[in-house]
């Protein structure tokens, strides 16, 4: 007998189109405070924001404190403070929204060099269809992208995948808690960046030319895109198979894209919506080609006669 995943229920549904939405817009709120905050200090900000007060009111989960240590630096550092470095004029927010997700490849590079796994047939593939679409971004690096910020996000992409090994060290743990408790990990590294590359003059002209709009961004990164984000994410999987709900991580990319282009006015030329064709195909097809080949081996195994 085949077992399927039921179907999430509508309103289930519009929270997780609600959690990608957030995470999707957040690359415009992140161009919106770029224009006041040095990416460095923002960063701080965020994660510094993220730890307090939270981390006194969750129980602090059950990894080691090089584990967290590991995490918070892969992620607060690697990830976000390389991603705000490029978003500083070298990406454009949409193609940065894109452009991050390849994630998933590294993320399979890393597995097969640190376990041992074999890559099968339709990563391969997977690998190459995203592969051409960053290629495809590459040659039209000109006022949406330069190589700099091409190669920042590629270099967030990868610290994103290293945090997600780092993090399934653990198994199933409460991802909220574990992000508060590490990301106090991430700031000594990110206040020392931001002295040793900005500088303390433009740090405090960031901090004294920030209004109610840039203190928004921090807390919307902080509270909105993680804290709201993370737990309203980890509910739904607490309720639904994850095969139910992580496809929906797949419009990311397409709000931030979109949202760039109502917002900022980024212009969604034909190269990069093939560009954004050719990422999207290769992460879809890394996560559903699994499932279509579980199914039909459950559906043939169920129509063999019994002896």
């Amino acid at each position: 007998m085949t077992t399927r995943s039921a179907p999430l229920p509508w309103r289930h549904v519009t929270l997780a189109v609600l959690v990608v939405a957030v995470w999707g817009t957040n690359f415009v709120v992140i161009r919106e405070a770029l224009d006041v905050l040095p990416p460095m200090l923002f960063a701080t900000l965020r994660f510094a924001l993220v730890a307090l007060p939270a981390i006194f009111f969750l129980k602090r989960p059950a990894a080691t404190w090089g584990n967290l240590a590991a995490y918070g630096i892969l992620i607060g550092v690697g990830q976000f403070g390389l991603l705000y470095l490029a978003m500083q004029g070298h990406i454009s927010p949409g193609l940065a929204s894109l452009v991050v997700q390849t994630q998933v490849i590294f993320t399979i590079g890393l597995s097969m060099l640190t376990s041992g796994e074999r890559v099968r047939g339709f990563q391969w593939l997977a690998v190459l269809l995203a592969c051409a679409g960053i290629g495809l971004i590459g040659l039209h690096a000109n006022g949406s992208v330069t190589p700099f910020g091409l190669a920042l996000v590629l270099g967030a992409a990868l610290s994103w995948a290293g945090g997600n090994l780092v993090a399934r060290r653990n198994g199933r743990i409460n991802m909220l808690a574990y992000v508060v408790w590490a990301s106090p990990f991430s700031l000594p590294p990110l206040l020392i960046l931001s002295l040793a590359l900005e500088g303390w003059p433009a740090i405090a002209a960031g901090l004294v030319q920030a209004g109610p709009g840039t203190w928004a961004a921090v807390l919307w990164q902080s509270v909105g895109n993680t804290m709201f984000g993370y737990a309203l994410w980890a509910w739904l999987l607490a309720r639904h198979p994850a095969a139910s709900v992580s496809p929906m991580a797949l419009m990311v990319p397409v709000f931030g894209m979109g949202a760039s282009a109502l917002w900022l006015n980024e212009p969604l030329q034909p190269w990069k919506l093939a560009a954004a064709a050719l990422v999207l195909s290769g992460l879809a097809l890394n996560f559903f080609w699994p499932l279509v080949a579980a199914r039909r081996t459950s559906a043939g195994m169920a129509a063999q006669p019994s002896e």
